[in-house]
């Protein structure tokens, strides 16, 4: 008796995480949608963009480059050299020396044409909410363009959208785990919604940058 009540109970559960699942999932994607776009002509111009980070080697010992990384990279220039941005924000995680997601994202750009004066770095975007908090709060900006793979750039914008920020999103080319990146992103979407009804706050904030 006892083991089929417990069946139930885990069935019911199960249910239960896949309907919360399912449903933020839904109201990400539906009230995101038309502020998605995936090529630089019909995306409506800002002056800033903000792109967010990742790490940029699969392997730090082989030094594979992060398909992710390397997409959004490519991205960001491909909105700067068409002048849809004027300044773009590298925003990251650099906790110590040795991982620091803004500064090499910065010098990529550098590398690909982007000129330094026209790159600000977030070193204190530990994760999606702290980026867009820090670039309202820090930077200023109330209105902006967010550089990431599609998924991704839903989940910001529906941050932003609840942050009084007006923003878009370019869509970067999707990476070589594409279905585990999805996956991943179905959960965080869940806890993205927890943060929100709770009012969860940047980690840090700092100084403010002034973008001219």
């Amino acid at each position: 008796m006892f083991g089929r009540i417990l069946k139930i109970a885990i069935i019911i559960f199960a249910l239960l995480v896949i309907a919360i699942i399912g449903t933020a999932n839904y109201i990400v994607n539906s009230s995101t949608k038309s502020q998605l776009y995936y090529n630089t002509n019909s995306i409506p111009k800002n002056k800033v963009g903000l792109l967010l980070g990742t790490a940029k080697y699969n392997d730090k010992g082989k030094n594979i480059i992060n398909v992710y990384y390397q997409n959004r990279i490519d991205a960001a220039v491909a909105l700067y050299m068409a002048s849809k941005v004027d300044y773009i924000i590298v925003s990251g995680d650099s906790n110590t020396i040795y991982y620091n997601e803004p500064l090499l994202m910065k010098k990529d750009l550098i590398a690909r044409g982007v000129p330094a004066a026209r790159i600000f770095m977030d070193n204190a975007g530990f994760r999606t909410l702290d980026s867009i908090l820090r670039c309202r709060d820090i930077f200023g900006q109330k209105e902006f363009t967010i550089i990431s793979q599609a998924f991704h750039d839903q989940r910001a914008l529906y941050i932003a959208n609840h942050k009084g920020v007006t923003t878009v999103g370019y869509a970067a080319q999707d990476g070589d785990t594409y279905w585990f990146s999805i996956l991943r992103e179905k959960f965080a979407r869940v806890k993205m919604i927890y943060d929100l009804l709770d009012n969860t706050q940047a980690r840090y904030y700092g100084e403010k940058i002034m973008i001219p």
